[in-house]
Formats: structure tokens, sequence, C-alpha cells
């Protein structure tokens, strides 16, 4: 029996390897201008409790990005994100407008039987961006869920809807 499953997933990543990748990329939204913008934008934000730096890279489908920082409401503990945001409509001249984003990474800080944790999570964001080649600025709200947590004396933290919002500014690099 696990001869014939490795044979089948063989056999099934030899067909997935022979496909065109151009295929099954949605529509480069901001491929006729990304000449005129920088690649790599750097600055500083924060979502929800973590206060955080930035990097952004800039591709004809969206924009991508890592967040590293630390939580404000406990003994700053340290958090990261990542997360990808492709453009759903343009509004301006630049490439303004609102973004569709999926992110995961630490989601929150919490104190569980006087330990504190970092959650673990994933969710989706809806985001408002101003972006051209000196800058990028971007206010968003999403939904997400967190890793549940339990402590060593019986409390616990489940896994629950949570909200997040957050704001970057960062400033073209290279």
């Amino acid at each position: 029996m696990k001869k014939y499953i490795l044979a089948m997933c063989a056999l099934s990543t030899f067909g997935v390897a022979h496909a065109h990748i151009d295929d099954y990329l949605p529509e480069a939204k901001l491929a006729e201008s990304t000449a005129s913008l920088k690649k790599g934008y750097v600055g500083a934000g924060i979502s929800q409790q973590l206060l955080h730096g930035n990097f952004e890279w800039v591709n004809p489908y969206g924009i991508a990005y890592a967040k590293a920082g630390v939580f404000i409401n406990d003994d700053n503990e340290p958090g990261a994100q990542v997360g990808f945001r492709f453009p759903y409509h343009l509004t301006g001249t630049d490439q303004n407008g609102y973004y569709f984003g999926v992110y995961a990474g630490h989601l929150e800080s919490v104190e569980v039987d006087g330990e504190n944790f970092e959650r673990l999570g994933a969710g989706v964001d809806l985001a408002y961006v101003l972006l051209n080649a000196t800058r990028i600025s971007t206010i968003s709200v999403g939904i997400g869920a967190a890793e549940k947590i339990e402590g060593r004396n019986g409390g616990k933290k489940d896994i629950e809807p949570q909200l997040q919002f957050a704001y970057s500014l960062s400033f073209g690099a290279f």
C-alpha cells in the first residue's frame, strides 16, 4: 500500500512540474508602472499590540511584507509577521487603492497562569494603500485566528476570531 501511495505522489509531482506557472498566476495589476516604483521599502508601524519595523517588496502582483518587533502590552516579548497584499481596486494616478491580503505570524501576546505566550496565527485583511516611488502608507483591518494556549495550571486561551488593526509607513530604500 505504501508503494502505491508513494508512486501516486511521484506521478502527481511530475504532472505539476510540467504545468506553466503563468496559467495559475493572477493578472499583474502593478506591471505597467512598477518601473517607476522602488522594489524595496523600509519603515515602521503598529499591528494591534505589535510595534514593529518592516520591509516591503513591491512586485507586479502586489506587495509582500515582513514585520519584526515587540509587543507593547507586557514584557516586550518579540514577535514577527509576514504577509502579501494583492491590489483589488486602484483608485488614483499612483498605485493607491484597496488591497486584499493574507498574513501569518505572532498575532498577540497573552498571559496564562502567570506566563507570557506569543500566539501564532493567520488571517486575511483589507487595506487601503498609498503607494508611489517614495513611500508606502498602509492602513488595514483584518480578521484572523491564533493558536490555542494551555498553561501549566490548567488555564487556557482558546482559538477565537480576532480583529487586527494595523498601520505602517515605509520609504523607498532601493
